[in-house]
């Protein structure tokens, strides 16, 4: 198996689980050397209370390949993150692609609730874990990714800015969080592009993450069954899928085509040819518009 990333070094902040941890590994069986951050460890969890942990993230990562480092870092403490990048730096001498993931927010929201009604506090907390820390990042991991050309930043965020420009996500403070992240990578790209380096949004489509597969009361290899009462979850994908997106334009030497681009799993499949852990090519963001926002009956055909 080719590792075309052998010699790069990465920094997946935020990959404790979900679309971080997808990433991560996938990085890895590229052959990267990734560096893993997140709040929860074997010793201590977030308040998430979730089992997931930092070091079962960075053990994925070496079994794929690659070789895992976990770092414990609160993202919100600048100097937590500026400890962390000069361990990498200390370590490695590079950074080669930083993946900002942080997220923290699935307790923070409530659904159609509009601002007046949301809760102020927790609206606030979920602006600073998905906003603030991604600007605390790159303000400190930015100038080591900038030693080489042909760096790569990665603002994971929900939604394509088409998709986003058009549609009401959730409610006010998860509507402007995903936005903010997807106009940090347009502004990113503006500022690294000059410099050798470049900057995009990612979205992953619906994530079988494993908070939406608790949700539904399934796991991984029996996710089929959550269709009986939700069909269109249908088009959802491994959080692999979202990870080997990120690998491919890691390896991609002209990913600089885009720079300050929104892109999605499902599209950059399309590019470069890779599927999803069963084979398959989900398409979410264009199904949700033509099928599942249209009213239509669940179905896939076509879209994966």
């Amino acid at each position: 198996m080719t590792q075309p990333l052998r010699d790069k070094v990465a920094l997946v902040a935020g990959a404790t689980r979900g679309a971080g941890r997808g990433i991560a590994v996938e990085l890895g069986a590229a052959g990267a050397t990734v560096y893993v951050t997140g709040r929860t460890t074997r010793a201590r969890r977030s308040e998430y209370d979730r089992p997931e942990t930092i070091e079962e993230t960075a053990e994925l990562v070496t079994e794929a390949g690659g070789r895992g480092v976990a770092v414990p870092t609160d993202h919100l403490e600048p100097a937590q993150v500026k400890a962390l990048v000069d361990r990498i730096a200390a370590e490695e001498g590079r950074l080669d692609v930083l993946v900002n993931d942080i997220w923290g927010g699935e307790t923070l929201f409530d659904w159609e609730a509009p601002v007046w009604e949301h809760d102020l506090d927790k609206g606030l907390r979920l602006l600073r874990l998905a906003v603030e820390t991604h600007a605390i990042t790159s303000h400190h991991a930015l100038p080591l990714l900038l030693r080489h050309p042909g760096g790569l930043v990665v603002e994971v965020t929900d939604g394509t800015a088409d998709y986003n420009r058009d549609h009401y996500r959730v409610s006010f403070f998860y509507d402007l969080a995903k936005s903010s992240v997807l106009r940090m990578a347009f502004a990113l790209g503006h500022e690294l592009g000059p410099r050798g380096a470049t900057a995009v949004a990612l979205t992953p489509g619906w994530l079988r993450s494993e908070i939406m597969l608790d949700h539904f009361g399934v796991r991984e290899d029996n996710w089929r069954d959550a269709l009986e009462k939700v069909p269109h979850f249908a088009i959802s994908e491994t959080p692999r899928y979202v990870g080997r997106a990120v690998a491919a334009l890691a390896a991609d030497p002209g990913v600089a085509r885009f720079n300050g681009a929104s892109l999605s799993s499902g599209s950059l499949a399309q590019e470069y040819g890779f599927t999803d852990l069963d084979g398959s090519r989900p398409d979410a963001w264009r199904y949700l518009v033509e099928v599942q926002d249209t009213g239509r009956p669940a179905d896939v055909t076509g879209y994966r």
